[in-house]
């Protein structure tokens, strides 16, 4: 039994079939540009929908070429917690409560070292 094994083959994981007569799907290749002047080229499938803008490999928003400029949602910006906390307080209020604070802070430590 064990000299009829395969030797050397990863069964499952490989398939035992060639590639012939297999056709690839249809592609079309899109060029984006960044405002620089990168030239980003993205292949997608020919049914797919393509998006206006692309994210280069560098981080930087690239546009389609020949194609129409998103338009700009009306989304809201982010809130970050100092955006919630200038509603609620003026910056003056926050520095005197930083101030009492820090001085309630100090006598607490200054208690703890003398006992």
């Amino acid at each position: 039994m064990s000299d009829r094994s395969l030797r050397g083959m990863r069964l499952g994981s490989q398939s035992m079939e060639t590639e012939a007569g297999v056709e690839p799907a249809p592609r079309q290749r899109v060029e984006y540009r960044c405002q620089d002047g990168e030239r980003v080229f993205v292949t997608f499938a020919a049914e797919a929908e393509i998006p206006p803008t692309w994210i280069s490999k560098t981080g930087k928003e690239a546009l389609l070429v020949d194609g129409e400029k998103p338009v700009p949602g009306n989304e809201k910006p982010v809130r970050t917690h100092w955006d919630m906390l200038l509603e609620r307080r003026s910056v003056e209020e926050l520095e005197q409560i930083l101030t009492d604070r820090l001085n309630l802070l100090r006598e607490r430590r200054g208690e703890k070292t003398s006992a």
